[in-house]
């Protein structure tokens, strides 16, 4: 008797059409497989199984949606209307939509059964959603007959060549009996943290595949629901394996530039740490237009200052802002901190950076990242993952963070780690001497080249930043014994 070895099959993809959800499964679901969708009411079940449905028929399937005591179709469907994936003409045609609840009343799980398996075979269906399984399990005459007909649906779905998704809130016992016969588990959540509403999507299981592990932030949109990786797993590691070869990024400022030996090096990260009012925006809009003159693609990436605004701001110191984002090389992105989510910035900024081919980055306010982080233990893996990808990518990117103190020779960092992930630290300071403010700057830190050490004075003119060509005036203020402003004496 010779031993018969069978080649495995690769498995065949089944994309819901949901961008992020797709990236989070590592392409797709799995034709055939049989997937268990959990999430208390309102947090999008019904929309998702819709969703993947409707795109499912648009690429050429054909899909039966059915319900189990659940809101009538009419209703739900008149709620689907609104969002951009409903195709009223795809209804009876390639989709399909019943009620089981007849069925399983009058046969109980074996009658369901059956009338599942007549929907398939009748429309020839290679995608199935139930919709309310919590109702069929009321059904069940024990766990093992429960089990037993899940085991009926997974062999029969699969011979068919049918997905199959199964909607229904979550249990009170953990593991369901379900979770362990499905080959995947989707679990949709709604919360709210602190005022802020948030919802989130879990893949605790997927056969067959690697995935994204943890939870995801989506939103339910007029394009249906949208789904943003978690970015530290999205990034990790890059998808990019060889960076460009480095240059020099100058500032189009020559005595900053002397002081960084001719500009950044390609590719690296600089955080540009100041107060309020030091200079951080308009040094970093000097150092996009430096490279727009050398048609270099760059992009203001910010959350304080209106586009239009600020285009006037640069325009009257001589930058010509406005002509190089009407030639298109440099696009300035404004992200008003509202409801919005890290992920969802990073996932915008990460999209402009590949459509524009962008060579320099300027972050406005890496605060603006912090302010919308649900959870801020996330912060330092978060930027960790992201220099990285910038990195990789060639991208010479400066980001601005704000400092506590408005004077003085020191300042603590706002963010743990953050020198630990950056190449080069340029820091912006006042200095107050006989009741007159002094700007100065010094590179703290300039990994892979060498550079002055040098502080020195810069002054902001109606001709942008000046900055002083040797530290003697700056030598100068410090030895006048710069200070914080005292307190006024108290009136006698």
């Amino acid at each position: 008797m010779s031993n018969v070895v069978l080649e495995p099959r690769p498995l065949e993809r089944v994309p819901s059409g949901i961008a992020g959800l797709d990236t989070i499964l590592g392409g797709g679901f799995f034709r055939g497989g049989l997937y268990a969708v959990v999430g208390l009411p309102g947090t999008g079940k019904t929309i998702l199984g819709n969703q993947i449905c409707f795109h499912h028929v648009a690429s050429g399937g054909r899909a039966v949606y059915i319900t189990l005591l659940g809101e009538e179709h009419a209703r739900m469907l008149a709620y689907l209307q609104s969002l951009a994936f409903f195709k009223p003409e795809v209804i009876a045609n390639t989709l399909y939509y019943f009620s089981g609840y007849q069925a399983l009343l009058q046969g109980r799980l074996s009658g369901l059964l059956e009338f599942l398996r007549r929907a398939i075979r009748d429309h020839k269906a290679t995608m199935l959603v139930l919709d309310g399984l919590v109702t069929a399990k009321k059904f069940a005459e024990s766990e093992l007959d429960f089990k037993n007909f899940m085991h009926d649906i997974q062999v029969y779905f699969a011979a068919a060549g049918c997905t199959t998704f199964l909607l229904s809130p979550p249990d009170n016992r953990e593991p369901r009996p379900e979770d362990t016969v499905v080959d995947g588990l989707v679990i949709l959540s709604h919360q709210t943290v602190g005022l802020r509403a948030m919802r989130e999507l879990e893949l605790p299981k997927l056969r067959g595949s690697s995935y994204l592990e943890g939870r995801h932030v989506f939103e339910i949109t007029s394009a249906g629901i949208v789904i943003h990786p978690r970015t530290e797993a999205l990034l990790a590691p890059s998808e990019i394996t060889t960076a460009p070869a480095q240059r020099r990024m100058h500032f189009g400022l020559p005595e900053l530039d002397d002081m960084l030996r001719g500009g950044l090096v390609s590719g690296s990260t600089t955080m540009l740490l100041g107060a309020a009012g030091s200079g951080k925006t308009l040094l970093g809009l000097h150092f996009l237009a430096a490279g727009a003159r050398e048609e270099q693609n760059g992009l203001y990436f910010g959350f304080y200052e209106p586009p239009a605004r600020l285009i006037a701001k640069a325009d009257q110191i001589g930058l010509d802002l406005n002509g190089h984002v009407s030639r298109g090389l440099i696009e300035v992105v404004w992200q008003p901190i509202l409801e919005s989510h890290i992920d969802i910035l990073a996932g915008r900024l990460l999209d402009v950076i590949r459509r524009k081919q962008i060579h320099r980055l300027f972050i406005d306010g890496q605060r603006g990242f912090q302010e919308v982080a649900v959870y801020p233990e996330r912060i330092g893996r978060f930027f960790t993952a992201l220099t990285n990808e910038l990195r990789a990518r060639g991208v010479t990117t400066i980001f601005a963070v704000q400092t506590h103190d408005l004077f003085g020779s020191t300042s603590e960092m706002p963010i743990t780690g953050v020198p630990a992930m950056t190449d080069n630290i340029i820091f912006l300071r006042y200095v107050e001497l006989r009741s007159q403010f002094h700007r100065l700057i010094s590179l703290v830190k300039i990994g892979e080249s060498d550079y002055d050490p040098t502080i020195h004075e810069f002054q902001i003119t109606r001709h942008g930043i000046d900055v002083a060509a040797t530290s003697e005036s700056a030598e100068a203020i410090l030895t006048g014994v710069g200070r914080p402003r005292l307190p006024d004496p108290p009136a006698p």
